[in-house]
């Protein structure tokens, strides 16, 4: 059975995007560009919801193909891995991607028992609604040395959660990886 991990790289004081939904948070590059390509790597389903996946539709480019060898690594890693995308809006999703509408707990339950690896969960809403339904089995945190004062939070109002400690990582970029599980 797959595990479930939340992760996302997010400021200081808990944000993954500026008050304006923008990704203000800096582009990682070098080492961490590769901690997360050879996460996605690790990944046999990614589910997205429909903001972060437009977001990361900027990987789907042909133009991907050109510029630096890492962020082609990444884009070949982002294009090779399944993703599911939740949305109520989106009618057609791209390349190696599949539209889910329906009811979301009942399609992660049974994704997690098909795949027999990692499944990562991109997008506070979507992971918010798999917290509540207690689906999410790692919660990863890439603290980085920003303060965006404001946006979207890692963690939304109305998911409480009592969790324990499973490791911290320092990484380039002044990135701490914190990881969590649930305690119960």
């Amino acid at each position: 059975m797959a595990r479930i991990v939340y992760a996302m790289l997010m400021s200081l004081d808990g944000y993954i995007a500026g008050p304006d939904g923008d990704i203000a948070l800096p582009v990682p590059e070098g080492e961490l560009h590769r901690h997360f390509s050879d996460m996605m790597r690790q990944t046999s389903i990614a589910l997205c919801g429909r903001r972060m996946y437009e977001v990361m539709r900027f990987w789907d480019g042909p133009d991907r193909e050109t510029g630096a060898e890492i962020g082609r690594d990444f884009a070949r890693a982002w294009r090779e891995t399944p993703k599911i995308v939740f949305s109520t809006t989106l009618r057609e999703v791209g390349p190696n991607a599949r539209l889910a509408n329906g009811d979301v707990e009942n399609v992660v339950k049974s994704l997690r028992s098909e795949a027999d690896s990692q499944i990562t969960v991109a997008g506070a809403d979507l992971a918010a609604h798999l917290a509540r339904s207690g689906l999410i089995d790692e919660y990863r945190l890439y603290m980085h040395p920003v303060v965006l004062g404001g946006g979207k939070p890692y963690f939304q109002s109305g998911v409480s959660l009592t969790l324990r400690p499973l490791g911290k990582e320092s990484l380039t970029q002044g990135v701490t990886l914190l990881r969590y599980a649930p305690a119960g």
